[in-house]
């Protein structure tokens, strides 16, 4: 088996990057529009999504024409529900609709502003959803995805409405939409093997919208609040155009904002909103390929707290959503305490601009009364994957190169292997053993 030179010659690191050009806004809709054009699989999605156990929804996929350019209209229609208007903002609009860019709020909560009508429609508090996620079929890396954008979500709507973030309840139809809009990007997210996430500036429109509450500025409470710390700006559009449950997904789970990276771009997809404006395309881009790293030094910020007062149980629960949150690392540390206590030193990395948010996650799920945090220089190997045939099937290998071009280590897919084990019927390590053996044989005579 021959593993083809140019593999070697570019040092392209194995992170599969999104980039989200948000020049029009998004919305989840639009994102997941977005990721269907780029080849997320629609009935795929449907049986994922399927896993939750959430009825009163169907879904829908179409072509639509946005100034121009052809893109991918996805939309949830609620079942057995009296039809709304198309467009506008309530934080209690129950009535049935398809749902698009610019649907109603999806959090949903109980305040002095409902009327005895909202409160005839079944609520979900945000405890309750993220139970539904975490006890369904869905994947460990949707599951965590998915909690830590409605952990966000509903920590938005506490901190606007001066509420427990326990009191935050979603009605049951902006529930719905907001399960399928966040589980359904977060499916197909992982159906992509997306590993990195980049956002450009988020255009949020101008003017003003009008919901239950009132007439409010662009962008609404929820949208500003969660967009805190991201680049935005707006133009002469009208209208709000980053809708909460968008602003919460991408605030989540980007790690950079800015310009389109130097990638080698694979596929390239348009997600459609609702609107459309004459002469400008009210569409999110998306663009998949893999990214280019190199060793030079970057910054990272390290936070760290002593704890002996947790229960143990909760140190794995903060590490999935940390890490589904962003950090790019967390680990803990046996330590001896003050008064000879057993205790845990928690070590997160994460980048300097999302310190903020992940030390509001220590806070908030450990019973730590203050974190330290410093920056720190750091440098990484490039990285790549190579994909080597054996008598398992095929498997890939991570190898890791210094500056030079020099193998300094690889290492194959641990995934791709357990797969490959138990498809064969054979251990683990017999299937490791044949990836190391099928690339060694490969590239020994040049490297």
């Amino acid at each position: 088996m021959e593993v083809e030179e140019e593999t070697f010659s570019k040092a392209v690191t194995t992170m599969r990057t999104l980039y989200l050009d948000c020049f029009a806004g998004a919305s989840g809709d639009m994102l997941i529009g977005a990721l269907l054009d780029c080849g997320l699989d629609f009935d795929l999605l449907r049986r994922e999504l399927a896993k939750l156990g959430v009825e009163g929804y169907e879904l829908s996929l179409r072509r639509v024409d946005r100034s121009g350019i052809s893109a991918a209209k996805f939309d949830v229609h609620l079942r057995e529900q009296a039809p709304t208007h198309e467009q506008g903002h309530t934080h209690h609009a129950h009535h049935a609709h398809h749902h698009g860019h610019e649907h109603s709020h999806d959090e949903h909560h109980d305040d002095e502003h409902a009327t005895p009508h909202d409160h005839e429609h079944a609520h979900r508090s945000l405890a309750e959803i993220k139970r539904l996620i975490e006890t369904s079929a869905l994947g460990a890396t949707v599951k965590q995805r998915a909690q830590a954008i409605f952990q966000r979500l509903g920590e938005a709507e506490a901190k606007i409405h001066n509420l427990p973030v326990e009191q935050v309840h979603f009605h049951e139809v902006g529930a719905i939409d907001s399960i399928v809009d966040i589980v359904g990007a977060c499916i197909g997210l992982a159906a992509l093997r997306i590993e990195r996430i980049v956002s450009s500036p988020l255009h949020v429109g101008s003017g003003t919208f009008t919901c239950a509450h009132g007439t409010y500025p662009v962008p609404g409470p929820a949208t500003a609040e969660l967009l805190r710390g991201a680049p935005i700006y707006s133009k002469e559009i009208a209208g709000e155009l980053v809708t909460p449950t968008g602003a919460a997904i991408i605030s989540t789970l980007a790690t950079e904002y800015g310009p389109l990276p130097l990638m080698r771009a694979e596929r390239i997809g348009y997600g459609a909103g609702t609107r459309e404006y004459p002469k400008f395309p009210n569409v999110l881009r998306a663009v998949i390929g893999e990214t280019e790293a190199d060793a030079t030094p970057t910054t990272v910020t390290v936070i760290e707290a002593n704890i002996d007062d947790l229960n143990a149980q909760v140190f794995g629960h903060l590490m999935e959503l940390a890490l589904a949150a962003g950090a790019l690392d967390i680990f803990y540390t046996p330590v001896q305490m003050k008064k000879n206590r057993p205790g845990v030193l928690v070590t997160l990395l994460c980048a300097p601009e999302d310190r903020e948010r992940m030390v509001e996650l220590v806070f908030r799920e450990t019973t730590t009364l203050g974190v330290r945090y410093r920056d720190e220089r750091r440098e990484v190997l490039r990285r790549e994957h190579v994909q080597v045939e054996t008598p398992y099937g095929p498997i890939k290998v991570k190898v890791a190169r210094a500056e030079d071009g020099q193998v300094i280590n690889y290492a194959p897919e641990f995934e791709d292997c357990r797969v490959a084990a138990e498809r064969h019927q054979v251990a683990v390590r017999e299937v490791q053993v044949a990836a190391l053996t099928a690339y060694a044989a490969a590239v020994s005579p040049k490297n």
